[in-house]
C-alpha cells in the first residue's frame, strides 16, 4: 500500500518550514530513507517562467533551500535541474530569487539540454530523456500546485515533463498533444521512467485559475509527500475536489493500473478530507495541448526531431 504524508503548514520561514518537512517526512522514514552519504540527488522544481516572479507559478525558493539542507544532512549532494518551457533553468531560478540560495548552497544548475537517453514503453518507442536526470543517484521531485488550461492540474506527475529536453517537449506537444489521453499517457510513462525515489508537492500558496502561469496566487496551507508519485497526486486531486475525469494524467494512471483509488493509499497524518479546499478555481479557458501549430511549423519541427533521435543513447 503506498503511503501519502499530507499536513497543513502556513509558513516560507525558513526554520518553520524546515520543521514541517521534517513532520512531513517523519512517517516515511525521514530524509535518511531516500537519501545516502555520497549520492547526487537532482532537485526538480517547477522553474517554467521567470516572467511573473510574484505570482507564484514556481516552487517556491525556500522549498528548494529547506530540502537542499537536510539532503546535506544525510550525506548527499544536491543540484538543481529542469528544462523552463521558458529560458534556461539558471535564468528563470535567478528570476525568482534562487540567486541567494544557489551561492549559499553552492548549488549546482544543470541544463537539461545535452545528451538524452531513449526511453521506450508500449505505447511511446522514442521517449527522451535527459541524461543528467537519469543519471542522478535519487530524484527528488518537487512540484507546485497549480491549475492548467491543457492539463486542468498540474501536480507530481506534470513536473517530471521538465526532465524531457526542451526541444523533445516541443515535440511531444505536436505529437501527442493531438489526443489529450495520449498525451496524458507519455506524461505518465514520462513519470515512470523517471521513477522519483520522493515527490514534495509545494501547496502552501499555490497557482489557481488560468494556470500554469496566468492565473492567481492562492493560499493553501498544504504540503504533501510520498515515494508515489501517482498516489500523491490522487491525494491532491481528492483534496481540491476537481473531477478526476478532466485531469489526462489522473485518468492515463488510471488506465495504466497505476495508483489512482483513495482506498489503495495510507495516510499516516491527514487525510485529504480533512484538509479539503471547496472553492478551488480551475482555468476559465481551455488551450489545446498542440497550441494548433500550422503545418510549416509542424514540419519543421518533424525535421528537427528526426535529426536528434540519431545515434540516442539506450536505456534498459
Amino acid at each position: 500500500m503506498s503511503s501519502v504524508s499530507l499536513l497543513s503548514a502556513h509558513s516560507y520561514h525558513r526554520p518553520l518550514l524546515k520543521t514541517s518537512l521534517e513532520q512531513l517526512l517523519e512517517p516515511l522514514g525521514g530524509i535518511n530513507s531516500f537519501v545516502k552519504p555520497g549520492q547526487r540527488v537532482l532537485l526538480k522544481p517547477n522553474l517554467l517562467t521567470g516572467s511573473r516572479p510574484t505570482k507564484e507559478c514556481v516552487t517556491r525558493r525556500e522549498m528548494v533551500y529547506c530540502v537542499a539542507q537536510l539532503v546535506k544532512e544525510a550525506g548527499g549532494t544536491p543540484f538543481l535541474g529542469d528544462s523552463p518551457a521558458f529560458g534556461s533553468a539558471r535564468g528563470v531560478a535567478l528570476a525568482n530569487g534562487y540567486g541567494e540560495i544557489i551561492e549559499e548552497l553552492g548549488l549546482e544548475v544543470v541544463e537539461f539540454q545535452g545528451k538524452r537517453y531513449s526511453h521506450d514503453s508500449d505505447n511511446f518507442n522514442h521517449l527522451r530523456l535527459s541524461k543528467e536526470a537519469m543519471d542522478a543517484d535519487v530524484v527528488i521531485n518537487l512540484p507546485k500546485v497549480k491549475s492548467h488550461v491543457q492539463l486542468t492540474l498540474t501536480l507530481g506527475v506534470k513536473n517530471l515533463f521538465g526532465c524531457v529536453p526542451g526541444k523533445m517537449k516541443a515535440w511531444w506537444h505536436m505529437e501527442a498533444g493531438k489526443d489529450a489521453n495520449l498525451f496524458g499517457e507519455m506524461l505518465v510513462e514520462t513519470a515512470k521512467a523517471i521513477a522519483p525515489n520522493l515527490t514534495i508537492i509545494d501547496g502552501i500558496i499555490g497557482h489557481q485559475g488560468n494556470g500554469p502561469s496566468n492565473g492567481e496566487p492562492r493560499e493553501l496551507g498544504i504540503l504533501g509527500a510520498s515515494a508515489d508519485v501517482f498516489a500523491l497526486d490522487c491525494a491532491m486531486i481528492e483534496l481540491l475536489k476537481v473531477s478526476p475525469s478532466s485531469i489526462p494524467t489522473y485518468a492515463a494512471q488510471k488506465r495504466l493500473g497505476l495508483t489512482s483509488n483513495l482506498a489503495d493509499i495510507e495516510f499516516p497524518l491527514c487525510h485529504p478530507t480533512e484538509l479539503q479546499i471547496n472553492d478551488w478555481q480551475l482555468p476559465k479557458q481551455q488551450m489545446p495541448i498542440d497550441f494548433g501549430l500550422p503545418r510549416v511549423i509542424r514540419s519543421t519541427f518533424k525535421h528537427l526531431y528526426i535529426r536528434l533521435l540519431r545515434e540516442p543513447l539506450k536505456i534498459t
